[in-house]
């Protein structure tokens, strides 16, 4: 982007009192419009190296979970996978990949399982949109959106609000089939590598000394004899 135009949008940023996110979507959208640039193409879908799964397994009392862009869900620990049950079991699965977007707006379990459905709906289009405005060659995210939106009139309705968001951290309850009621905090990081396109890291976990991580702490044991083999 030439000087004068990044300046142009720093105004307008400014202006307009957009958040960091909506200034990056902002800027990402005026790359993609200029006809002398190509868009980026969107990163390779590689297979995860093994020291970032070993890093999600020596995760015990917390569930792990490496997601893309499009939040599809490429790898997990043993307790994500318990925690997020309701969506692996889910027919929202595709070629035996999880996605959460699918999931949340094309299951009617993920009502049940998203305590706050409504706010989980709303980051996870803003999710989308803002990888849409980074890559918005990217065709398998032209697919998803579609999908969501001939099927969903949540979704379209959301969509068309234009929300972005690059991250997605805070508390999320949930309504787990073992459990039940379990209410944890979650963070994300970005992991160095960003031609990859499985790059963020995301950890849920409990308050210690709170019946939460007592939930957390039971849920860990049946996913740890769900994983043994059978004899």
């Amino acid at each position: 982007m030439r000087r004068g135009t990044s300046r142009g949008c720093r105004k307008t940023c400014s202006a307009l009192r957009l958040s960091d996110d909506e200034r990056d979507y902002l800027f990402d959208l005026a790359k993609a419009a200029r006809p002398t640039l190509r868009p980026a193409a969107p990163p390779r879908e590689r297979s995860i190296d093994s020291p970032v799964q070993w890093l999600m397994d020596s995760i015990t009392m917390s569930a792990a979970f490496l997601r893309n862009g499009r939040l599809d869900v490429i790898a997990t620990n043993h307790l994500a996978r318990a925690l997020h049950a309701p969506m692996f079991e889910s027919p929202t699965v595709v070629g035996g990949q999880a996605n959460f977007a699918r999931f949340h707006f094309l299951d009617p379990v993920a009502r049940d399982f998203f305590v706050d459905w409504e706010g989980g709906a709303s980051a996870t289009v803003a999710l989308l949109r803002g990888e849409a405005g980074r890559h918005p060659a990217d065709r398998a995210l032209r697919e998803l959106i579609g999908e969501l939106s001939t099927h969903s009139r949540e979704f379209t309705t959301l969509w068309a609000a234009h929300d972005v968001r690059t991250r997605h951290e805070g508390i999320k309850p949930l309504q787990h089939p073992i459990v039940g009621f379990i209410e944890l905090t979650y963070r994300t990081a970005e992991l160095g590598d960003p031609s990859n396109a499985a790059r963020t890291l995301n950890v849920y976990t409990a308050e210690p000394g709170t019946p939460n991580e007592d939930r957390l702490k039971v849920l860990a044991s049946w996913a740890v004899s769900s994983a043994e083999p059978q004899t």
